[in-house]
C-alpha cells in the first residue's frame, strides 16, 4: 500500500474512471488519473542546488512521479466537487478546484469539452492549497493555486508537471 493506494490486478477499466469523474471523485493522495484506469503516484519535492542561494519568493519546486501503476485500487475517493477555474481550448477545458471535505485539497483536470466532458487525466495534490485559476493552451494547462504556486501540467505528460514559481512560500529556506 502507497498512499492509499493498493496494487493488485483489479485495474479500474476506462468507464470505471469516467463513471467517478461524472460523480465529481478522484483517489485520495498525490496522484494523476488518466482516462485508460492507469494512475502516476507523484511526489512533491524542493530541488536545492549546491552552490546556489535560493530566493524565498521562488523555490525550486518539482512534483516527481514515484511510479506509474496500471493494476490498483484507491482505498479512498475523495470529492472534486468544487471548481474555482475553467478555461477552453481548440475542444479542450481544463478545470481545477479544491475538495474542501479533505482539508481543501487542490485538484487539477483536463477534459474534452462537450456535454459528456470526457476525462483525459485528474491531478491531485495534498501538498497544494486549493486552484483558483487554470489557463489552457495547445501545449500546457496552467494552474494557480491560491497561494501563488504556479504548476505547468504538459498537456499529454501531465506527470513531468513543474512549479514555476512559488511567491508565497512562508517556510524557512535551509542552504
Amino acid at each position: 500500500m502507497l498512499l492509499g493506494v493498493s496494487f493488485s490486478d483489479a485495474t479500474p477499466k476506462a468507464e470505471q474512471v469516467q463513471d467517478r469523474w461524472r460523480v465529481r471523485e478522484a483517489p485520495a493522495g498525490d496522484f494523476i488519473l488518466y482516462a485508460d484506469g492507469s494512475l502516476s503516484v507523484m511526489n512533491l519535492l524542493q530541488l536545492h542546488q549546491p552552490g546556489r542561494r535560493h530566493d524565498l519568493r521562488a523555490q525550486d519546486w518539482h512534483w516527481s512521479e514515484l511510479l506509474r501503476a496500471t493494476a490498483w485500487t484507491a482505498s479512498d475517493w475523495m470529492d472534486v466537487d468544487v471548481t474555482l477555474a475553467s478555461c477552453a481550448h481548440a475542444g479542450s477545458r481544463a478545470l481545477a478546484g479544491e475538495s474542501p471535505d479533505h482539508g481543501s485539497i487542490g485538484w487539477v483536470a483536463l477534459t474534452r469539452d462537450g456535454d459528456e466532458g470526457t476525462l483525459e487525466w485528474v491531478a491531485v495534490s495534498c501538498n497544494s492549497d486549493p486552484f483558483a485559476e487554470v489557463t489552457l493552451d495547445a501545449t500546457t494547462v496552467t494552474a494557480t493555486s491560491t497561494s501563488g504556486r504556479i504548476w505547468a501540467f504538459p498537456r499529454n505528460t501531465p506527470h513531468q508537471v513543474e512549479i514555476t514559481s512559488d511567491p508565497g512560500f512562508p517556510w524557512r529556506q535551509v542552504d
